[in-house]
């Protein structure tokens, strides 16, 4: 099968190329999927997608009209295909459902740990050669209450980690783990309720329309002010906007984002020598108390293995005129929050 892939990073094309073993057609394309770059996959019968492409419905129509029959992803995430769109068109969708939880959660620790310790302003000093400990106060993990939202996959293992830190744990999710009540003393609680009690909260659901904005003013304003946000899941769960007002005014102590809500057409690229015309990732940048990463949560050697493997394994099935295991399907909005 002839598949292009959008947004190819150098990094993964190894992973694709060992998966693959031959099988498939494979085009690597730097650019990401848009409105303009659609018409590169003409007399391509497959596409893959990254969380940087855009599969609108106006991308969707394009690509039907190319002679594009399968999409299929290399995330977990897929709010960026429309999937109505896509069902409509005859397009058939995959997703690679879970490649490595435990390389998301571990990230989320991490710069859970890096703001909270203040590691990086400590690094930059001793790189000068200054030693001293002025400014550097972090507090103890164990004994605080770390409210996890979303408890699925990814917020399970990292309810895992933060419980051997000795944390008290707060959850919230439409389906509460009975688990991790029992292994880990989860309590579930209302996400108001979890807003008002948590010392660190770190999300980790899709993003929707149920969940898009899902921390904003009202629930920044009762959180404890020193408060450590963590979002290794979608950047637009957090209304940005609201978050650095919120920072400004001390109503939280910090952010630790591995996501942005603006970030397509900024992560993933060297902006180094043109700085984004971006004036709330300015100030977040600018901020000793904000950690970003580049939505880097999924890049270690056993997601990408997986990664690569389930992005050939959906190609493999419709190939041999099967649906894989990992297919999506349009499905109407859920009228309860997350």
């Amino acid at each position: 099968m002839k598949v292009l892939v959008y947004s190819t990073k150098k990094f993964e094309i190894p992973y694709l190329k060992a998966a693959n073993n031959g099988k498939h057609n494979l085009t690597f394309l730097e650019e990401s999927l848009s409105s303009e770059t659609a018409m590169k996959a003409i007399g391509f019968k497959a596409v893959s997608l990254f969380t940087s492409d855009n599969a609108s419905n106006i991308v969707i129509e394009k690509l039907k009209d190319f002679g594009v029959k399968y999409i299929t992803l290399r995330s977990v995430g897929h709010d960026n295909v429309n999937l109505f769109a896509a069902q409509k068109n005859n397009i058939q969708v995959a997703f690679v459902p879970a490649y490595s939880p435990h390389a998301v959660a571990e990230h989320a620790a991490a710069i859970l740990l890096a703001l909270n310790r203040k590691l990086i302003q400590a690094n930059k000093r001793v790189k000068a050669f200054n030693f001293d400990l002025d400014d550097l106060i972090g507090t103890d993990l164990n004994n605080k209450t770390c409210g996890i939202i979303g408890t699925g996959k990814i917020g399970s293992v990292m309810a895992k980690i933060m419980h051997g830190f000795g944390c008290k744990l707060l959850g919230h999710d439409t389906h509460p783990n009975k688990h991790l009540s029992v292994q880990y003393q989860m309590k579930y609680v209302p996400l108001k309720t979890l807003c008002e009690h948590a010392d660190i909260i770190s999300i980790h659901v899709p993003l929707n329309t149920e969940t898009h904005h899902l921390i904003d003013a009202s629930l920044l304003n009762i959180m404890k002010p020193h408060c450590l946000l963590v979002n290794t899941a979608r950047g637009a769960i957090l209304n940005t906007k609201d978050v650095v007002e919120a920072l400004i005014k001390k109503q939280i102590q910090g952010l630790a984002m591995d996501v942005y809500e603006f970030e397509r057409g900024v992560f993933f690229k060297d902006c180094s020598k043109a700085i984004p015309n971006d004036d709330l990732l300015i100030k977040l940048n600018a901020m000793p108390n904000v950690i970003i990463t580049g939505h880097q949560a999924f890049l270690t050697d056993e997601a990408l293995k997986r990664i690569a493997e389930t992005t050939i394994e959906n190609l493999d099935s419709w190939d041999k005129g099967k649906k894989p295991k990992n297919e999506l399907h349009f499905k109407l909005p859920q009228t309860q929050k997350v």
